[in-house]
């Protein structure tokens, strides 16, 4: 009996037998540490965000807040984005399809399962905390929760985005075999149809075309996730030619303050899109050009390391905190930001243990070969 080989989604040749300029090994492509740097801003935009529908301040300060994290939601755009850049630059050619999987797997699974525990222990032993159903817990562990929108919020409302992740990591196998044929003209035109997919979408969106609201639903954010591997597919060509990292940071804050103009919901989407899309290949050319970033300082590399587990847990930490300080305390400016400092303290202590005590450990644990290689015989 023959043994089937595995499934990978390698890059076809060109026709002169040659592989095009995105073909590289992932292992000799250079780190891009601008945009770990971005992560952890977006991850504090969301955390901005809960402070405020939490109302942590009242009077002046409440509307200050609103004013600079209102549309803190729009975090989550850029981390999809991001997401399609990342796994782009960093695809091995002639990877395996569950080599890829079980990587991703290893990446955000343990975490999301050590907050899922954290947040069913919160529901049986905090008071007016809802409590999941059964099939509302299961769906959340095998994270198809965000396909059903009145399951979406359940257990550790934020783990919703991973629900698209993983319909993300579904769907890149084939998305990248579709790259690896496209020149930088056919990149362009994906990128083109993609941005009118969210234009579409956010107008459904808007006028309720469609019977449940497209924030949460996987296939209505994959169209964020494709602009990323496309500019980053452009990047590896070396055939990208947006602006500079200043002026893309200009037209991402512009599009951020622009979305209490839209409806509320998926519409923010079309505001945002374009300075992220242009945002995330400026810092990572920046980096390859060794351009002046910001975004690549120690400190918030580091942040942007824990920004992952800091993003699963924050949220659970505000909801605990609520028994005790009230449902929207509406402090005044020093208490509000004391209680803020405190929250932000705790979530982000509580991300540095995830990172170094389960997302590391397990990541390593769970990448470990599967099989030993087999001992060479002794040379006579």
């Amino acid at each position: 009996m023959t043994t089937a080989t595995p499934r990978t989604f390698r890059t076809p040749p060109t026709p002169t037998g040659d592989t095009t300029a995105g073909d590289s090994p992932a292992s000799a492509r250079p780190s891009l540490p601008s945009l770990t740097g971005l992560r952890w801003m977006a991850a504090l935009l969301v955390f901005g965000l809960h402070v405020n529908n939490f109302g942590y301040f009242g009077g002046t300060g409440g509307r200050l807040v609103s004013w600079g994290f209102g549309s803190g939601a729009t975090g989550v755009s850029f981390f999809f984005v991001l997401s399609g850049f990342v796994l782009t630059w960093s695809a091995r050619p002639r990877d395996r399809v569950l080599a890829f999987w079980r990587r991703r797997i290893a990446r955000i699974y343990p975490v999301h399962l050590v907050t899922l525990v954290l947040a069913l222990v919160m529901a049986y032993t905090l008071a007016n905390q809802p409590r999941p159903t059964p099939k509302q817990a299961l769906s959340n562990a095998l994270l198809l929760h965000s396909w059903w929108r009145p399951w979406w919020q359940t257990l550790n409302p934020v783990s919703w985005s991973l629900a698209c992740e993983a319909f993300f990591y579904a769907a890149f196998p084939l998305l990248f075999l579709l790259l690896r044929r496209l020149g930088a003209r056919g990149a362009l035109v994906l990128g083109a149809l993609s941005l009118a997919a969210i234009l579409v979408l956010a107008r459904a969106d808007a006028h309720h075309w469609w019977r449940y609201a497209l924030y949460s639903f996987p296939a209505a954010r994959l169209p964020e996730f494709v602009l990323g591997t496309v500019t980053a597919r452009l990047v590896l060509l070396g055939r990208w030619r947006g602006p500079g990292l200043e002026a893309s940071l200009a037209l991402a804050i512009i599009g951020y303050f622009l979305v209490p103009q839209v409806a509320p919901g998926y519409s923010a989407t079309m505001c945002t899109i374009a300075g992220f899309t242009l945002l995330i290949p400026a810092a990572a050319t920046a980096d390859l050009n060794g351009l002046p970033s910001l975004w690549r300082r120690r400190r918030l590399v580091r942040l942007g390391e824990l920004s992952f587990a800091f993003y699963m847990v924050h949220l659970l930490v505000i909801r605990s905190a609520a028994p005790l300080l009230g449902t929207k305390p509406h402090f005044g400016p020093l208490a509000g930001i004391a209680v803020t400092a405190t929250v932000f303290t705790v979530a982000l202590g509580l991300s540095w243990l995830l990172y170094e005590a389960v997302e590391r450990p397990a990541r390593r644990l769970l990448l470990r070969p599967l099989r030993r290689p087999a001992t060479q015989p002794d040379q006579a």
